[in-house]
């Protein structure tokens, strides 16, 4: 009874925690914004119009998306480590985001060399067509995965195809890569660093209810991810389709996985760590309690490494990925060390 009352205070915690992050998203940054100020813009009758400017076309839409990519990736990584029963598999296992860099790198590299210009350069393209892009590249490795897990039953087979799909579409952006402009590596170069703020107004609704689709889809697949932990035998046994529900969650976590890169870019480290954290805080193995808490804590992470990456001092914003591998990393050493 103590150890729920513990977890119950804890859960409370981090919520509390998550919505004082989301506060500070918002006023805080390459310029501070008094809370008397955004207090006025949210709820006085006259606010600043620059202030309301900085907030609702720039800050909140880029809360609001690190908020939904961090559950997506945590949620995602959790699948990904239940299904292959391996404490370091991520959601770039299968190679999916390594697609998404490959679609990336044919719209900013490759039509570069063949043009005068990158086609990222032109019109709406520089807005719309890397994100569709990376969608593209992303979906069409996730389709090419999901051909392979429904002839290979072995999951450590599975991964292996997986690394060589992510080395092929490396090799190939790598070779657009030697015979790029400067310019266009360098865009390329800033894509993969991952970002936060590329979603914006005008793709937030969109990318926000994609999330939701696949976040609600991995909360249907709690008592499954707990039926799987014990073997397949054992799942059988019980009734379960073994292959159509491993299908499923290869489809659910490569879905998530690809809307995220897609419009943010490769995210590092936020899919392999969050599941472990949450596990030592909360003790369980219990896909009911892990798949919403994983959501949860991935969000306030989230949350904190955008904040760190918009802190005054820095000249615009720090690469995500520099922030979440610098919280990440001592996490996956740590279970590494745990596992022996």
């Amino acid at each position: 009874m103590s150890r729920n009352k513990i977890n119950i205070s804890i859960l409370i915690a981090i919520i509390f925690l998550g919505i004082l992050l989301f506060f500070l998203n918002l006023f805080v940054g390459s310029v501070t914004i008094p809370f008397a100020d955004l207090f006025n813009v949210f709820f006085g009758s006259e606010g600043n119009q620059t202030v309301s400017t900085i907030v609702f076309d720039y800050r909140l839409p880029q809360a609001v998306t690190a908020l939904f990519a961090g559950a997506a990736l945590s949620v995602a990584g959790l699948l990904m480590q239940t299904l292959f029963r391996n404490p370091l598999a991520d959601p770039s296992m299968l190679g999916i985001s390594s697609g998404a860099g490959l679609g990336v790198a044919i719209t900013i590299l490759l039509t570069g060399i063949l043009g005068a210009s990158a086609l990222s350069t032109m019109g709406i393209w520089s807005n719309l067509g890397v994100s569709l892009a990376a969608f593209v590249g992303a979906t069409l490795v996730l389709m090419l995965i999901l051909g392979f897990s429904s002839r290979v039953r072995n999951m450590t087979t599975l991964i292996i195809i997986g690394l060589m799909v992510s080395y092929l579409a490396g090799s190939l952006t790598d070779i657009m890569k030697f015979f790029s402009m400067k310019e266009d590596i360098h865009a390329f170069v800033i894509w993969g660093m991952g970002s936060f703020s590329a979603v914006g107004t005008s793709k937030l609704m969109f990318f926000s209810t994609s999330i939701v689709i696949g976040l609600f889809a991995s909360l249907l697949m709690s008592k499954n991810l707990n039926v799987i932990l014990l073997g397949d035998l054992y799942a059988e046994n019980l009734g379960v389709n073994v292959k159509r529900n491993n299908l499923f969650i290869i489809l659910v976590s490569g879905y998530l996985t690809a809307i995220v890169t897609a419009y943010c870019g490769p995210i590092a480290f936020l899919g392999l760590a969050i599941p472990h954290l949450t596990r030592f805080i909360f003790k369980t193995s219990d896909h009911r309690i892990l798949v919403p808490v994983v959501m949860l804590i991935g969000m306030v992470v989230s949350l904190l490494c955008n904040l760190v990456a918009r802190m005054p001092g820095f000249e615009g914003n720090l690469p995500i990925n520099a922030v979440t591998a610098f919280i990440g990393a001592p996490i996956v050493i740590w279970v590494i060390l745990r596992k022996r």
